[in-house]
């Protein structure tokens, strides 16, 4: 059975989290996007796992995973990755593979990443990593992929420079080399999790361009990046924060605003660790954008919605949801696609009554306060989606189950 985990708002949602709760009984795990630019992190007792190019199944010793197909794929990153995760005791050879498909992340693009950033007429907020440049090159056709690296005559056509920095990387990723598409076709009775990279907001052709990542953030780019047809996919679930984030610039309709709503913002940044995992970054925090989360419903057909972060609310007596837009004086409640009416857009807020209470600890979905349960059931009829999965913290055991994951 083949599912897609993929985040519903601009990133940064608890993907790594819920990928890496959802692996214990995963074969595979199978990333499909993106690059160094994405973080997540997993709790694990007291473990703290930094994870940028490996999928979270990792943490398994059972798991096998995939760096597949559309993924840009830095090879100092990937084993400085590799080498701080056997320093904090995990095994890894032999249960980790790369597409040789996918495309590799070279020093010059990342030095041009910066200098094109400069001249934009929009500034976008990159990470200056490359992943843009990388992905602009594959559409050139002038990409460098895995699979190049057994070409000698192809490696003959790099430049001196390049050729050094590749050298000390080429057996170990050869190595690691397979072909996904037989791969996956050998794995095709198995239990896979595809993982995508930042939220489907900062997908290339449905997020809110040009303020996008360069790849496809959507769970159409499963099977794309992961070496499958679209009639494998059997479920998709969304991830999404019980309040908004976003990264760099942008449109952020539902943002916090100081004269607004004073210091919601830095009480919300603080509790929730809004600060970015691979830059370090504090991200933008607004309210929860119902007519966002809606859309991602809606263009990526997801079964289930993921919350995550409800437990950060757990002492705001008075809780604001946004439900529409004011542009221009009138009410709009479906996702515009002009980053010129998203940055005029004003939130049309909803109240609701804070349960107040440490939730924290609640095991099972019945128990959580009826305040929260309205919440969540509000948010379930807005978006005409299930809240399938519902997370009140960084730990495992703090996550509730209400659909089977590997059921039909």
């Amino acid at each position: 059975m083949f599912s897609v985990v993929i985040g519903a708002q601009w990133g940064d949602e608890g993907k790594g989290k819920i990928v890496d709760y959802l692996s214990e009984e995963a074969d595979l795990v199978v990333r499909f996007s993106g690059g160094a630019n994405a973080g997540h992190t997993i709790v694990t007792g007291d473990i703290t796992y930094k994870l940028h190019l490996i999928p979270s199944g990792i943490v398994y010793p059972n798991t096998k995973v995939v760096l597949g197909t559309g993924m840009v794929i830095d090879p100092e990153s990937l084993f400085n990755e590799l080498e701080t995760i056997t320093k904090q005791g995990l095994s890894w050879k032999g249960r980790v593979f790369i597409s040789d498909r996918a495309h590799l992340v070279l020093p010059s693009y990342k030095e041009m990443d910066i200098e094109l950033e400069k001249g934009r007429r929009s500034p976008i907020g990159t990470t200056g990593r490359g992943i843009g440049v990388t992905y602009s090159q594959k559409a050139q056709r002038e990409g460098i992929r895995i699979c190049d690296l057994g070409d000698s005559k192809f490696l003959s056509t790099l430049a001196e420079n390049e050729i050094q920095f590749l050298n000390p990387y080429i057996d170990r990723i050869k190595e690691m080399m397979i072909d996904l598409a037989s791969f996956m076709d050998e794995n095709k009775d198995k239990k896979v999790l595809f993982e995508g990279a930042q939220g489907i907001l900062l997908d290339l052709d449905i997020g809110t361009y040009p303020f996008v990542s360069s790849g496809y953030a959507a769970a159409a780019g499963a099977a794309m990046g992961g070496g499958v047809g679209p009639g494998s996919i059997d479920k998709v679930f969304g991830v999404f924060k019980a309040y908004s984030t976003r990264v760099g610039n942008g449109p952020f309709p539902s943002e916090f605003l100081r004269e607004r709503d004073g210091e919601l913002e830095d009480y919300i940044r603080d509790l929730g660790r809004e600060y970015g995992v691979t830059t370090g970054r504090p991200r933008r925090c607004g309210y929860l954008d119902l007519v966002a989360l809606k859309y991602a419903c809606r263009t990526n057909s997801i079964d289930h919605l993921v919350l995550t972060h409800i437990d950060v609310y757990d002492e705001i007596k008075d809780i604001k949801v946004c439900v529409a837009y004011e542009v221009d004086g009138k009410e709009i409640v479906n996702f515009p696609s002009s980053r010129d009416i998203l940055a005029r857009a004003k939130p049309v807020l909803k109240s609701f009554k804070g349960w107040v209470e440490n939730i924290s600890n609640v095991k099972k979905y019945e128990k959580l306060p009826k305040n929260a349960q309205d919440y969540i059931k509000f948010i379930e009829d807005y978006t005409n989606t299930s809240v399938g999965i519902v997370s009140v913290g960084y730990q495992r055991d703090q996550t509730m189950m209400r659909t089977g994951l590997w059921t039909e």
